[in-house]
C-alpha cells in the first residue's frame, strides 16, 4: 500500500506543474494519490489536479504511475499460488452484456483458473454482480479467503469489488463525478486498469465497447482508450489485449438481470444468440493465449468450441454457483429464475427491415422498468427487463413484436414500451452488415 509522506511535496506546486503542461513523475503522482486517500490533501486541491489532467492529458509514463498508485492504495491480491496465469477480462459496459457469465466458465473449462472481480450496474449498463444475485443464496461478497477457496475448488469465481481493492479509485471517481472530469481517457484507463491489477491479474483482456450504447460512442475514442490501456499494461508488466466490439445494438436478445442469466445458460448449453457466442469465443481466445494455453486464435477457438459442445462450460458455471452458495437447481431449471408478472409487446409501426436499434435507449427502458439503477445503492428488480424479438437486419411486418417489455408494475410499461419502439429505426431495405468486432489492439 502506497504511504503518504508529509512534506515530500507541496500539492500546489504539483497542480501548477500539471496545469502548465509539464509531466509529473511517479513519486509526485504517488504523493498526490496517497495524500488524498489519507485525507491530507483536500477535495478542492485534488479537483484542481483532475481538471488539469482533463485539459492537459497524461503521457504513458504518467498514466501508468497513476494506475499503480491507485492499485497500491489498498490490498493487492496475489493469485500466484492458485492461478499463476491469472488472466482477467473487463468490459467498458454495454446493454445486454452478459459475456462474463459465459466467458469465465468457458475459459475455466479449458484449464485456466479465473478469479474475477466484477461490479454492479449503473445507468443504462448492467452489472454482472446484480445478474448473479438472481440465484438465491449466491454470495457476491466473499472474503479474500473464501474467494481464493472458490477458485481452488471450482476453478473460477466471480466476486464483487470491495473497498479494500484500489480505494483511491472509488474516492477519485466520486470526485470526478461532481467535477465534470469523468470523460477523460487517462483517468478512465487508470481507473479500469488499477482495479484489474489490484485484483491480481497478470494478463488482461479488455472488451472496449463502441456505439450508441457504449461510453465511447466513436471508433476513434474507443481506439484511443484501448491503446491507452494496452500502453499501461506494457508499462507495468501486464500482458494486455483490447478487443473493440460493437454496442450500436444490444448484445444478444435479453436486457435485464434474470433474463440475461437465462440467455447465458442457453448459450452455455449450445444455443443462445449468435453475436453473444461469437464475442465470447473471441474474448476467450485472447484469454487462453495470454494464459499460455493456446498458441493462436484458431487453436484457442477449437478449445472453447469443445468446452461448449461437451457441456463442460455449463458444468463449470454450475460449480461456481454451488461454490458461492447459490441454488444450483436454478441452473438445472432456468425456468425457476425470477420472472416478471407483466409483459407488453413493442409492435412494429410498419413493414420493413430493422436498420438500427439504439442500445442506450433500450438500456434506459430496462432501467425505467427497475432492472437498473440511476444512483449507486438503488435497489434493482431482478425479474424485469426487455427481450428483443428482432435484431438489426431482420425483416418485420406492421404489428409484429419488435421486443417485449417485462415489468412488475403496470404503470411503468407504457413509457418503457414507447422508449423501446423509438429505439428501433426501420427502413425499406436491409442495412449494410456491421462487424461485431471492430478491431484488436495488442501490445
Amino acid at each position: 500500500m502506497t504511504r503518504y509522506r508529509p512534506g515530500a511535496h507541496r500539492p500546489y506546486d504539483l497542480i501548477l506543474k500539471k496545469r502548465n503542461g509539464s509531466s509529473l513523475n511517479a513519486d509526485e503522482i504517488g504523493y498526490l494519490v496517497a495524500g488524498f486517500v489519507a485525507g491530507e490533501i483536500p477535495d478542492y486541491q485534488m479537483s484542481a489536479f483532475l481538471m488539469a489532467v482533463y485539459f492537459r492529458g497524461m503521457d504513458e509514463a504518467e498514466t501508468a504511475a497513476l494506475t499503480m498508485a491507485m492499485a497500491e492504495s489498498g490490498q493487492v491480491l496475489d493469485l500466484s499460488e492458485i492461478a499463476p496465469e491469472a488472466v482477467d477480462k473487463h468490459s467498458t459496459g454495454g446493454v445486454g452484456d452478459k459475456t462474463s457469465l459465459v466467458l469465465v466458465p468457458l475459459v475455466a473449462a479449458c484449464g485456466v483458473r479465473v478469479a474475477k472481480m466484477s461490479g454492479r450496474g449503473l445507468g443504462h449498463t448492467g452489472g454482472t454482480i446484480d445478474k448473479l444475485e438472481s440465484f438465491p443464496g449466491f454470495n457476491t461478497a466473499l472474503t479474500r479467503r473464501q474467494f481464493l477457496d472458490c477458485v481452488t475448488r471450482a476453478g473460477l469465481a466471480i466476486n464483487g469489488q470491495t473497498g479494500e481493492l484500489a480505494p483511491a479509485d472509488a474516492k477519485l471517481y466520486a470526485l470526478r463525478d461532481v467535477t465534470a472530469t469523468v470523460d477523460c481517457i487517462p483517468l478512465i484507463a487508470s481507473s479500469i486498469m488499477s482495479k484489474k491489477i489490484a485484483g491480481g491479474a497478470r494478463g488482461i483482456v479488455l472488451d472496449v465497447k463502441v456505439g450508441s450504447g457504449a461510453f465511447m460512442d466513436t471508433q476513434e475514442r474507443a481506439e484511443a482508450l484501448a491503446r491507452t490501456m494496452v500502453g499501461i499494461g506494457r508499462s507495468v508488466g501486464r500482458r494486455t489485449v483490447a478487443v473493440i466490439s460493437d454496442m450500436d445494438e444490444p448484445l444478444g436478445l435479453a436486457v435485464g438481470n434474470a433474463v440475461e442469466v437465462r440467455e447465458a445458460i442457453e448459450t452455455l448449453s449450445g444455443r443462445g444468440p449468435a453475436d453473444l457466442r461469437r464475442l465470447c469465443l473471441a474474448l476467450g481466445a485472447e484469454m487462453l493465449i495470454l494464459a499460455g494455453r493456446a498458441a493462436d486464435p484458431v487453436a484457442a477457438g477449437k478449445m472453447l468450441e469443445g468446452a461448449l459442445a461437451s457441456g463442460e462450460g455449463l458444468r463449470r458455471f454450475r460449480a461456481m454457483v454451488e461454490a458461492q452458495g447459490g441454488d444450483v437447481t436454478y441452473v438445472d431449471d432456468p425456468g425457476r429464475l425470477p420472472k416478471a408478472a407483466l409483459e407488453a409487446p413493442v409492435e412494429a409501426p410498419a413493414d420493413g427491415f430493422v436498420q438500427s436499434i439504439e442500445a442506450r435507449q433500450v438500456g434506459l427502458a430496462a432501467m425505467q422498468l427497475g432492472a437498473g439503477r440511476a444512483r449507486k445503492g438503488d435497489p434493482v428488480d431482478l425479474a424485469v427487463g426487455v427481450v428483443l424479438r428482432k435484431k438489426v437486419g431482420d425483416r418485420v411486418r406492421a404489428g409484429e413484436p419488435l421486443a417485449v417489455a417485462l415489468a412488475d408494475k403496470a404503470e411503468l410499461l407504457p413509457a418503457a414500451v414507447e422508449r423501446v419502439r423509438a429505439a428501433y429505426r426501420l427502413a425499406s431495405v436491409p442495412p449494410a452488415p456491421r462487424p461485431l468486432i471492430a478491431g484488436v489492439i495488442r501490445d
